[in-house]
């Protein structure tokens, strides 16, 4: 299958042009002036722009089903009191529900792939390959010390990592809670089950200073240190959160070339008391991705929301309005997420997979359009005019097929799970 999208704004890299742009197959095969010719499918790019798609590298997507329920708590009785509680009530097909929902408000607002830790990965797998989507599913497992439990999830990741093999556009991946949640044995067997089997690793990391202070007390030294004692930082992993790191811990993570998932939006609503250094992150070259956090902590799973409030935040925080301007915002959202899920994608280029995003410019936000990369940073609410993943055309016109019927199933089990 053959596309072509014709006189566009294209945008790449933090620039935008005037072009073409051709995919074939699941690649993009040529961008700027390409001669016509017999297409399968032809879209007028007139007044519109062409982006990468966006890449969301945290969340919990099945969680959706959890939105509004438990608001305006802090972390940990949040998680306690609300979330665990429900959390064991959940079934397979809850979570292929939710999870088809979460695909559904995605590529609405521009997400081609995204890296998911829940539970049931079958259940997962097949609403995002339903969807039309990409995504790097782990497998969550917690031994909460226990090391009875720590066996029996290790078997059951493992399995999981065999069958996440049947996917298509599925990247295989381990998902290790958290260091207040996993021992450092279940760390280390981790790390070692994600390079026998070439996964990811998907973790929590310094999400609150309370995590940093009570694994000091009970192990004797900190968090990333241990980390790194037991091979757990290498490139593999993905580390959401982050925020309460030392600029050694940064730079030790740069040097592993581990990446980590910022979600600003969540870490405000939970009030995790800080914001992650990004200046120190961006002189280490610590490769700096962009996640929404599921859900029920964020409220929604839009990624243009999530760019904003990330370059805001670190402008506010820090007192200074020049830091993490657009141009790496935009980044962080693409291609530095393409990178940390090792698909070659983020950039608008030959070769590149054809999992892109159009844009309508011919909307009130986005006019009189002095700054394009600004403008999609900071005045676009996330609706899209049509999604390409795969090479797929995925929404057109607004429009995802089935998109009523996802949402009615999922409102079903929603309320099937707090009944």
């Amino acid at each position: 299958m053959s596309v072509l999208i014709k006189k566009a704004k294209i945008v790449d890299a933090g620039k935008a042009t005037e072009g073409d742009v051709y995919i074939e197959g699941n690649r993009i095969v040529d961008v700027g002036d390409v001669k016509n010719g017999k297409h399968d499918v032809v879209i007028d790019g007139k007044g519109k722009a062409v982006i990468p798609g966006l890449i969301n590298t945290h969340t919990h997507a099945a969680m959706v089903l959890f939105r509004g329920y438990a608001d305006d708590m802090p972390l940990m009785e949040w998680l306690q009191e609300k979330i665990w509680p429900l959390e064991k009530k959940l079934k397979p097909d809850h979570i292929y529900c939710g999870t088809k929902l979460a695909c559904l408000e995605m590529i609405k607002s521009g997400t081609t792939a995204f890296n998911d830790m829940y539970f049931e990965v079958e259940s997962i797998a097949r609403a995002v390959e339903e969807m039309g989507m990409r995504a790097c599913i782990s497998s969550a497992f917690f031994d909460f010390f226990d090391e009875q439990r720590l066996e029996e999830n290790l078997k059951r990741v493992e399995e999981d990592l065999k069958k996440l093999k049947n996917f298509k556009n599925v990247i295989p991946a381990v998902g290790p809670h958290a260091p207040y949640t996993v021992s450092l044995k279940g760390l280390k067997a981790s790390a070692e089950l994600a390079r026998n089997y070439d996964a990811l690793i998907h973790f929590h990391l310094a999400e609150t200073k309370e995590e940093i202070e009570e694994f000091r007390k009970k192990n004797g030294r900190s968090i990333v240190k241990a980390l790194d004692e037991i091979g757990f930082l290498n490139r593999r992993l993905i580390a959401a959160h982050c925020v309460w790191l030392s600029e050694s811990e940064i730079e030790l993570m740069a040097e592993r070339k581990v990446s980590i998932s910022h979600c600003p939006v969540s870490n405000m609503k939970l009030c995790v008391g800080s914001t992650l250094d990004y200046s120190a992150m961006k002189k280490s070259k610590l490769n700096v991705t962009l996640g929404t956090d599921g859900a029920a902590s964020n409220n929604n799973l839009n990624m243009f929301e999530e760019m904003k409030f990330a370059a805001l935040l670190q402008k506010y925080h820090y007192n200074d309005p020049t830091l993490l301007n657009a141009k790496e915002a935009f980044e962080i959202a693409t291609v530095n997420g393409a990178k940390a899920l090792g698909v070659k994608a983020g950039l608008v280029e030959p070769g590149y997979l054809a999992d892109l995003v159009i844009l309508d410019l011919k909307k009130p936000c986005l006019t009189p359009g002095h700054n394009l990369i600004a403008d999609i940073v900071y005045s676009t609410n996330g609706t899209c005019d049509t999604v390409i993943i795969d090479g797929k055309v995925v929404m057109e016109n607004g429009i995802v097929e089935g998109e009523e019927e996802i949402m009615e199933d999922a409102q079903k089990a929603a309320l099937d799970l707090i009944s």
